[in-house]
């Protein structure tokens, strides 16, 4: 076994909606802890799916290029089909790109907070992972301050673009002019997962980096804003040389039919995708709206959740999941992320935590 193995800790999935509903006699838990769409996925994937299913599909391997969805995003994003490398969710890219591009004693630069896995990954591979402190004021990645912290041995940095779990963005001119100054063998990978929430710029996407750049990578998931989480598809897209790398080691049916065909129709409605966008956009508007009067510190997103600090943060979010309100801890005693739900659950939770803030004031 891989000393670095012992070191880490395992994975704990969240608690069950079922087990949270039957310890305190719910009818309803509201799970707003996974930034996942509380609006379903487009009604189109589930008739695509069933259709698929009745075709017998199942007793053949799947298209171990995605052909069909391969081509669509490569023309929707105007990049090259062969430079774009799928994966069971953005976990397995991030998992592969840490195999192929990492040895031993390579350093990698991830903001802090942000999302756990890049690090994760690279500790497997028995890198050192530094870490890089988000803007205090905004939560957004400090390019100024990753810029500092390249040294010789760095290989690899990180970027989520909107940060999980700050929310904060950094926009395409600003990343530009840091990637500009990066050296040409450091990868810089831009994470997009919730891209499609921006409001603040437009495009909000780097994706045009790409052209600019051969150091730059994009990585995409349908987890988000198509609602996919559970078909699980995530890509990346690179230069033509680091993408035929990634190939090589991908497993070769790595996406099975179903999540095929459940991508394939959930990216061709676009207007599921902009209704769910607009949703999103009108709902984190209150919940600034609600922290702002109530003189909570959080930071602006551009995503499709929020992250503020409260004093003891663990007995309001204890006191959200006793009313059905499953949300995210773990970032710090007094931080909570909140996946920005449904309109009726959003104003249940500020009222719950008007109340709590209200009583501890008082």
């Amino acid at each position: 076994m891989k000393e670095t193995i012992k070191q880490l800790a395992s994975y704990v999935p969240p608690t069950p909606t079922e087990t949270i509903a039957k310890q305190y006699g719910l009818s309803r838990v509201a799970k707003l802890s996974a930034n996942e769409n509380p609006y379903g996925t487009s009604p189109k994937v589930a008739a695509a799916v069933v259709d698929a299913v009745e075709q017998g599909s199942g007793n053949w391997y799947p298209d171990g290029n995605a052909t069909v969805l391969r081509e669509m995003i490569a023309q929707k994003l105007d990049v090259k089909a062969a430079n774009i490398v799928f994966g069971c969710g953005l976990d397995e890219i991030i998992s592969l790109v840490s195999r192929v591009f990492l040895e031993k004693d390579d350093e990698v630069l991830v903001a802090e907070p942000t999302f756990s896995e890049y690090g994760l990954n690279a500790q497997i591979e028995g890198a050192t992972v530094k870490s890089v402190p988000v803007d205090a004021r905004t939560g957004a990645n400090d390019l100024n301050g990753f810029l500092k912290n390249i040294t010789l041995s760095t290989k690899l940095i990180w970027l989520c673009n909107p940060n999980n779990p700050t929310g904060a963005y950094n926009d395409p001119n600003a990343l530009r002019d840091f990637v500009a100054k990066v050296p040409k063998d450091i990868l810089v990978l831009i994470d997009e997962a919730y891209i499609d929430f921006v409001r603040s710029t437009q495009p909000a996407s780097a994706v045009m980096l790409l052209k600019e750049f051969d150091n730059v990578a994009i990585l995409r998931t349908f987890s988000k804003i198509y609602g996919l989480a559970g078909y699980r598809v995530g890509y990346i897209i690179m230069d033509d040389q680091r993408a035929r790398y990634l190939q090589t080691v991908r497993l070769p049916y790595n996406l099975n039919t179903l999540s095929q065909v459940a991508a394939e129709t959930a990216f061709e409605d676009q207007q599921f995708v902009a209704e769910v966008a607009a949703k999103n956009a009108r709902e984190r508007d209150k919940w600034e709206a609600f922290l702002k009067q109530h003189q909570v510190f959080y930071y602006p997103s551009q995503a499709n959740f929020i992250f503020f600090k409260v004093a003891d943060a663990d007995q309001l979010a204890a006191r959200f999941l006793k009313k059905g309100y499953q949300v995210r801890t773990g970032f710090g005693k007094d931080w909570l992320r909140v996946t920005i739900g449904l309109p009726e659950d959003n104003f249940g939770m500020q009222q719950i935590m008007a109340d709590y803030l209200n009583n501890n004031i008082n």
